[in-house]
């Protein structure tokens, strides 16, 4: 838990009263049923110890993703992977995006290591781009940290472009780490991933979540794919063997049989998301264009309070590096909620409100 100090991230329900929380970018269907039944079915073996090596969900997992089992790990959520793998590596020198998620600097942070940044162009909708390769062929660092698509910006990286990234890097020695956790719910789906690069490129680790796909963050289910195993058994031995529940365990097992629920909600997804972003831009914000479940803005003013006395939560992302304060970020959620967002704004005293 967190102790003696803020909650860096959105989801904060518990400070006081929230209606429509547009701070976490979950599944806007909601868990499936078959989650909540699988939850609830678990409840009978509670007395037990859960399975430390997730046996069941591993060969599921296997399948899913086209890999061997033993080029999987799982964890209590992803942010658990994100620290356990910078606990294994302890690199002296790392490079991430900016902006991105904060989890990968305060990883690095907590073992030793500075994270430099490389400076998304607003200016180009902070696209990643190929002059991205030079910083690569010329950076001192042992690992560099990418995410796809990026968070908060909702921007995909081009899967060529990743390719080629991954070539730099095993050129030049050094490990990648790429989070896809928001992949399942982005334009195309989980066909942009690198899973199918594993083989050939050892020195890759990819980051998937439950979380934001399954909408199960209060279960806290992640796992990570890499072909590096002397790597998986270092993260494992610094996580206690117990740390996913029987509960979770079971949930990501019915989760998985649930095609159909994803592709409905990358239906809804790229259905309101337009719609969602035509009206932001209407009241005169800066909306970066995304190919994910989320849409990153700029306003001239404050939003984030006025709304919250509204009874709806939003992302501030002043917190984010290469951001600042005006920046905030929403979820795409169903048309009833993102309209009752947009009436929200309206109220609100933008300069290009229309509403």
């Amino acid at each position: 838990m967190l102790y003696e100090r803020e909650n860096p991230h959105g989801g904060d329900v518990y400070r006081q009263p929230v209606r429509l929380d547009f701070s976490v970018n979950t599944n806007p269907l909601g868990p499936p049923p078959s989650v909540v039944r699988a939850v609830e079915a678990s409840a009978r073996l509670l007395d037990r110890y859960p399975d430390p090596c997730c046996r069941e969900l591993v060969r599921a997992l296997a399948s899913y993703e086209g890999v061997p089992e033993r080029f999987i790990l799982c964890g209590c959520g992803a942010a658990e992977l994100i620290f356990s793998y910078c606990g294994a590596l302890r690199p002296r020198g790392a490079l991430e995006l900016a902006p991105t998620f904060s989890e990968y600097a305060a990883a690095l942070e907590a073992f030793g290591c500075r994270a430099e940044r490389y400076a998304l162009d607003e200016e180009n909708g902070f696209a990643l781009t190929e002059k991205f390769l030079y910083t690569l062929e010329t950076i001192d660092c042992e690992v560099i940290f990418l995410c796809t698509p990026n968070n908060p910006t909702g921007r995909l990286a081009d899967p060529g472009l990743l390719v080629e990234i991954c070539e730099i890097c095993r050129r030049r020695g050094l490990r990648l780490f790429v989070d896809e956790c928001f992949l399942e719910l982005s334009d195309g789906g989980r066909s942009a991933s690198l899973a199918d690069q594993l083989e050939r490129f050892p020195g890759l680790f990819l980051l998937k979540a439950f979380t934001k796909t399954y909408a199960m963050a209060g279960l806290r289910l992640g796992y990570c794919l890499c072909g590096d195993g002397a790597l998986l058994e270092a993260m494992g031995r610094l996580t206690q063997p117990w740390n996913v529940s029987v509960p979770a365990q079971a949930a990501g097992l019915a989760a998985l049989e649930e095609g159909a629920y994803l592709a409905r909600a990358r239906t809804l997804i790229g259905r309101e998301r337009p719609r969602l972003a035509a009206g932001l831009a209407g009241l005169g914000l800066y909306v970066c264009p995304s190919q994910a479940n989320y849409l990153l803005l700029k306003s001239p003013v404050e939003l984030a309070g006025p709304l919250l006395e509204r009874g709806i939560l939003i992302r501030s992302c002043g917190n984010y590096q290469g951001l600042g304060p005006g920046w905030y970020r929403v979820a795409v959620r169903g048309p009833e909620e993102n309209g009752a967002l947009l009436a929200a704004l309206g109220d609100l005293r933008l300069p290009g409100n229309i509403i």
